[in-house]
């Protein structure tokens, strides 16, 4: 039986996502940036928690760790790298860990940069990445507290997934992702299109997360660095691949 995998709104502009079994009942959520959204959705399909996957510690994603697990009793599970800035952990783990979580096997993966200890989550038995604030739709996370090498070799791992990983990121940034991207791109059809539906699934009050791997790697110019018609697109014909994401990542801080 395939995992249900449910987008919560919370906060803002941040998502959590549960990740139920309909065969072992578990159930899930990464990162919990606030508990009542979580709470709501969970007793609205009368599942139980048991289990929290944490990305990295800043509050927007852990504020309502502690609620939850003291209501659940849920097993909560994030770096072991990150483990001094987070809530008490049951697990800790680090890049290249395998876990199972219903019987699915979790592949654990180091995407620092936007903090250091970020880890994202990918189940490829669901063809699901959960990569919070390092790839995101259209987008990636600022460089906080990593480099921008650091980072552009986070996105690249990511970007090696099978191209139809469902790529479950932590905020609705999309439209604001998609102007950016295309200065830098404007004759990008494929950009242009998607800049299109997500103007329009806002207008329409839809989100724009979750999206495919395969849409990252054609429309999202943090992704795309590594191109020839990128770097010309920039000026930087002779750059490396780490050097030119840089300048992307740089001309979209001041965007």
């Amino acid at each position: 039986m395939p995992l249900e995998i449910v987008t919560v709104p919370c906060l803002q502009d941040n998502y959590a996502f549960l990740i139920h079994s309909g065969e072992t009942g578990e159930t899930a959520v990464v990162d919990v940036p606030e508990a009542g959204p979580i709470r709501d959705a969970l007793q609205g399909r009368g599942w139980s928690l048991s289990h929290i996957f944490i990305t990295h510690h800043h509050a927007d994603h852990i504020d309502g760790v502690g609620p939850l697990r003291k209501e659940t009793g849920a097993q909560v599970i994030g770096a072991k790298a990150d483990a001094h800035r987070l809530p008490d952990l049951d697990m800790a783990v680090s890049d290249r860990d395998i876990f199972t979580f219903a019987g699915h096997d979790v592949h654990v993966h180091d995407v620092s940069g936007h903090t250091v200890g970020h880890i994202a989550y990918h189940i490829p038995d669901a063809s699901a990445a959960f990569t919070a604030d390092s790839l995101m739709a259209l987008g990636c996370g600022r460089v906080f507290e990593g480099t921008f090498d650091q980072m552009w070799r986070s996105l690249s791992k990511l970007a090696a997934l099978p191209e139809d990983t469902v790529i479950y990121s932590g905020h609705e940034y999309t439209a604001s992702n998609a102007r950016f991207a295309l200065t830098i791109e404007p004759g990008n059809d494929a950009l242009r299109k998607r800049a299109q539906q997500v103007k329009k699934a806002r207008a329409d009050g839809q989100p724009t997360v979750p999206s495919t791997l395969a849409e990252e790697r054609a429309t999202n110019p943090f992704l795309r660095a590594h191109l020839k018609e990128v770097k010309a697109a920039i000026n930087m014909p002779h750059a490396s691949d780490s050097e030119c994401f840089a300048e992307i990542r740089q001309r979209k801080d001041r965007f």
